[in-house]
């Protein structure tokens, strides 16, 4: 019975990837091997890509799948009303800025007007 091989799990799809962007990068007196190293480097950071894209959608459906218990639900609604507060006191520090700076603009002209007048 074979034993399971590590190097033979990438998929042949990957490896022609690696190979196409390898050539395509390829600088003039760049040898075969040169080459080739380049590929494996490239189908190696393919291959981490690959994984943590799968740590990613397994971590999100793990929270997809603890959201649906009826318990969590309760504690996605206390959060979502927290998170809608911090929601609307952010849109007020940006307004109360801008008209804030139009008052001191407003200002400035109104006592740079009134003492040319004088």
């Amino acid at each position: 019975m074979a034993k399971y091989n590590k190097k033979n799990r990438v998929s042949e799809q990957t490896r022609s990837e690696a190979m196409a962007v390898a050539r395509s990068t390829q600088k003039a007196g760049q040898t075969k091997e040169q080459t080739k190293l380049i590929a494996q480097g490239i189908q190696k950071g393919i291959e981490i890509y690959k994984k943590q894209q799968k740590e990613k959608t397994r971590d999100l459906n793990k929270r997809q799948k603890n959201a649906s218990t009826p318990a969590s639900q309760e504690t996605n609604i206390s959060s979502n009303s927290d998170e809608a507060e911090k929601n609307i006191a952010k849109p007020l520090l940006p307004w109360l800025l801008l008209v804030l700076s139009w008052c001191g603009f407003a200002g400035y002209v109104f006592v740079t007007r009134v003492g040319l007048s004088l």
